[in-house]
């Protein structure tokens, strides 16, 4: 088992290239050094220095490695694919120039409305509907494999069209694309991700940690709250605190000897500046614990 622990501009509540309550970027990658983490996400686009030798200089000033770059979209949209593999393309000029950043974490927008919480697309797809939102996710995939030699790995996430293990297996069967299990999403809705990752662990490369907060989500759904309110109070949460039994979940990668990234992924936002380091510290050090054991 070779289990490298990296983490994202998620985890200190960064959504937008540019927004006044987002960390700056320089204390951003001093505390995910400082809190021991070995690599990182690039996030959205735009958020940190996208031009490649001021980016590696400040990752390499950090001994952090590259892991993934991020794409998130429409994909029931073939105008919105168009719009990603363009943003693909601006990417992989980067990318390609850190060898340890071979995966592109694809992700389908939510069908609400982040902040409002008012639907926006419709959360089911007739058969129609889903076959060319599965052929607009090869798309992308054999795109990113033909031109780039890069692995799009898709992210299911809660309210998007992707999110209950049921539409997460319908994918795996219509598609041969590869997943990034994110283990706070898969509990959202109610999936088991320690039996999902033993199941299905030989189509999962990359890996997303974090777990949720039950009770959070049943007060989300009493009081009506957007996907944002939630996140804004905690329902993401760390893997010691939620319904995610991650003893069992590291067992698992040891049991299927599990080689590459396990990336701490946090929702949060907005994240008042002081709050995301202690978090992502006691984070780093749990899972890192349970790996020793």
């Amino acid at each position: 088992m070779n289990i490298k622990i990296g983490s994202a501009p998620d985890s200190w509540g960064i959504w937008f290239p540019n927004n006044d309550k987002q960390t700056p970027w320089e204390r951003c990658l001093n505390e995910m050094h400082e809190a021991g983490y070995q690599g990182i996400e690039l996030g959205p686009w735009g958020y940190l220095p996208n031009n490649y030798e001021q980016l590696k200089a400040e990752l390499d000033k950090r001994n952090l490695s590259l892991t993934a770059t991020t794409l998130v979209g429409d994909l029931t949209s073939s105008e919105k694919t168009d719009e990603l593999i363009a943003l693909l393309d601006e990417m992989s000029a980067v990318q390609l120039k850190f060898p340890t950043a071979k995966y592109v974490v694809l992700i389908d927008d939510c069908y609400t409305d982040l902040f409002t919480g008012e639907l926006v697309r419709s959360p089911q797809l007739n058969d129609e509907e889903w076959q060319h939102f599965v052929a607009n996710i090869d798309r992308i995939k054999d795109y990113a494999k033909e031109k780039y030699d890069l692995e799009v790995v898709f992210h299911p996430h809660a309210q998007s069209h992707i999110e209950t293990e049921e539409q997460i297996e319908r994918l795996l069967q219509d598609s041969d694309i590869n997943l990034c299990l994110d283990t706070g999403h898969h509990a959202y809705t109610d999936g088991d991700p320690v039996e999902f990752m033993r199941k299905y662990h030989q189509r999962i490369p990359y890996l997303h940690v974090k777990s949720c907060d039950l009770a959070v989500r049943e007060k989300m759904k009493t009081e009506n709250w957007s996907f944002a309110k939630a996140v804004s109070e905690d329902i993401m949460c760390e893997p010691e605190k939620g319904v995610v039994d991650f003893e069992a979940f590291v067992q698992v990668l040891k049991d299927i000897d599990y080689h590459g990234w396990a990336v701490v992924e946090q929702d949060m936002y907005p994240a008042p500046f002081d709050k995301p380091f202690p978090i992502a510290k006691r984070t780093y050090d749990y899972i890192s614990r349970l790996l020793e054991e």
